[in-house]
C-alpha cells in the first residue's frame, strides 16, 4: 500500500499592488464565473487563486475540478465551463495536435496557442504564468547512480531494470508515454503501474516503483532530493500555464482578463513550488493557501 507523508515548509510571501476591480465578495446576483481544473495539486492551487480572486472582485465565482486535461478542453469548448488553467504545451500538443519543434521558444508556443484558440475554439488564451511546469522523469539519486541515469535516453534503453509509476493519462497523451517511445525508441519497462497523482511521489520515496512522472514546480523534488533526468532531445514543449477563459466571459466582463493577467504575473517557479508544498508536502487546503498568497500580495484584502 503506497501512503502519504508529510513534510514541514514554508510559505512565500511577496506583496505588489492591486488593479481596483468590483467591491469584494460574490453574490447571487452577481456574474456567474464557473471554473474548472484538473485534479492534481497544482492545479487545486490555480482553481482556488481564480475562484477566490474573481469571487472576491464582485463575480459568483464558483471552482469545481473537471477531471483531466481532456475534460477540461471539452467542457470549456462546450460552454460547461468559463475559465481554467492549462498549459501551453498541453494546448499546442494535445488540443490542437500541433508539432512541436524544438527551436520553438516558450513565447513562440504561447503565440501560436492564442491564435489558434482563437480561430478554431472561440476562446481567449489569457498571459501566461512565468514558471514552466514541464513534464520531468525523476528518480532517487541512489537508483540512478546505480544503474548510471542522467537522461532520458539512458531511460529508453534502461527500462527494462525499472519499474515505471505514472498517471493513467500520461500513458495515453501524445506528450506522454506514446510520444516518448516514438522519440527516444524504447521505453519498454519492467512494469508501468497506473497510480493517483497524489501516490507518484510516495512510491518513489517508498521503493514501490523506480522511476516516475512530476512536474518542473512539484515540490518533492527537492523534498526527497530526486533527480531530474535531461530531456537530451527536447521531447517536452515549455508549459507555462494560462488562463483558458470563453471568449463571451472577455467580452462582456474584460476585468476578467485584467485579474487574472495580474495573477498570472505574480506567480513564477519558485513561488509555485511553495505553494505547491504547502497542499501536498504540508497537508494544507488548497483554498487555505490561495487566500494566503492572495492577501500577502495584496490582490484581495486581508
Amino acid at each position: 500500500m503506497l501512503k502519504r507523508r508529510v513534510f514541514v515548509g514554508v510559505l512565500l510571501g511577496t506583496s505588489m499592488a492591486v488593479i481596483s476591480a468590483c467591491s469584494g465578495g460574490g453574490s447571487s446576483d452577481a456574474p456567474k464565473i464557473r471554473i474548472g481544473s484538473k485534479d492534481f495539486t497544482e492545479q487545486y492551487v490555480l482553481g482556488n487563486l481564480y475562484e477566490i480572486l474573481l469571487d472576491e472582485s464582485g463575480f459568483d465565482a464558483d471552482y469545481k475540478p473537471a477531471g483531466g486535461s481532456s475534460e477540461n478542453h471539452q467542457a470549456i469548448v462546450n460552454g460547461e465551463i468559463d475559465v481554467y488553467p492549462e498549459y501551453t504545451g498541453t494546448a499546442l500538443l494535445t488540443h490542437l495536435g500541433m508539432e512541436f519543434d524544438s527551436s520553438m521558444g516558450a513565447d513562440e508556443v504561447y503565440s501560436t496557442v492564442k491564435d489558434a484558440y482563437t480561430e478554431e475554439f472561440g476562446l481567449a488564451v489569457l498571459e501566461p504564468t512565468d514558471f514552466n511546469n514541464t513534464y520531468v522523469l525523476v528518480m532517487t539519486q541512489a537508483k540512478a547512480d546505480e544503474l548510471g541515469i542522467t537522461t532520458v535516453s539512458d531511460i529508453s534503453t534502461k527500462g527494462g531494470e525499472l519499474v515505471f509509476g505514472t498517471t493513467q493519462e500520461f500513458t495515453e497523451r501524445d506528450d506522454g508515454l506514446p510520444g516518448l517511445k516514438e522519440t527516444y525508441g524504447g521505453f519498454n519497462f519492467k512494469e508501468v503501474v497506473a497510480l493517483d497523482p497524489g501516490l507518484l511521489y510516495s512510491g518513489i520515496e517508498e521503493g514501490e516503483i523506480d522511476v516516475t512522472t512530476g512536474f518542473g514546480t512539484d515540490g518533492q523534488i527537492s523534498a526527497f532530493d530526486l533527480v531530474v533526468l535531461e530531456d537530451d532531445k527536447s521531447f517536452w514543449p515549455p508549459y507555462p500555464a494560462a488562463p483558458i477563459v470563453r471568449q463571451e466571459i472577455i467580452d462582456e466582463h474584460p476585468e476578467v482578463a485584467d485579474l487574472l493577467n495580474q495573477l498570472s504575473a505574480a506567480i513564477d517557479a519558485d513561488t509555485m513550488q511553495t505553494l505547491n508544498w504547502e497542499v501536498a508536502g504540508n497537508g494544507r487546503e488548497a483554498d487555505e493557501v490561495a487566500r494566503e498568497f492572495l492577501e500577502a500580495q495584496g490582490l484581495i484584502g486581508g
